[in-house]
């Protein structure tokens, strides 16, 4: 199972999965309400030849990931990244499940 983590902050959460070997086409993210899905196949096939050996080495697996966020997000304006085998989502809160500081006046 791919390590996730999931950060907060005033006005968005971030999403971070390390998925090495899966390519970004063969990932699947979908959101509902404050339920987050990610699942993902991993496929490669490695193939070695020599003089006097001949390889071949073949990786398949899935895995699907269900995470209940911290707060309403909206679904319009997500930001999803794929680098060097590093899924980052940047998702954007609801207004109202944005943190308000409150001034305190001194009396």
């Amino acid at each position: 199972m791919p390590a996730f983590d999931i950060s907060e902050a005033d006005d968005h959460i971030v999403v971070r999965a390390d998925l090495p070997g899966i390519d970004a086409k063969d990932l699947d993210i979908n959101l509902s309400g404050n339920v987050l899905s990610i699942s993902g196949e991993k496929k490669k096939e490695e193939e070695q030849r020599g003089e006097n050996y001949y390889s071949i080495e073949k990786q398949f697996g899935s895995f699907c990931r269900t995470l209940t966020l911290p707060a309403e997000v909206k679904e319009e304006g997500i930001e999803a990244t794929y680098e060097d085998g590093v899924l980052r989502l940047m998702i954007p809160k609801v207004e109202s499940a944005k943190r308000k500081k409150i001034e305190v006046k001194q009396v």
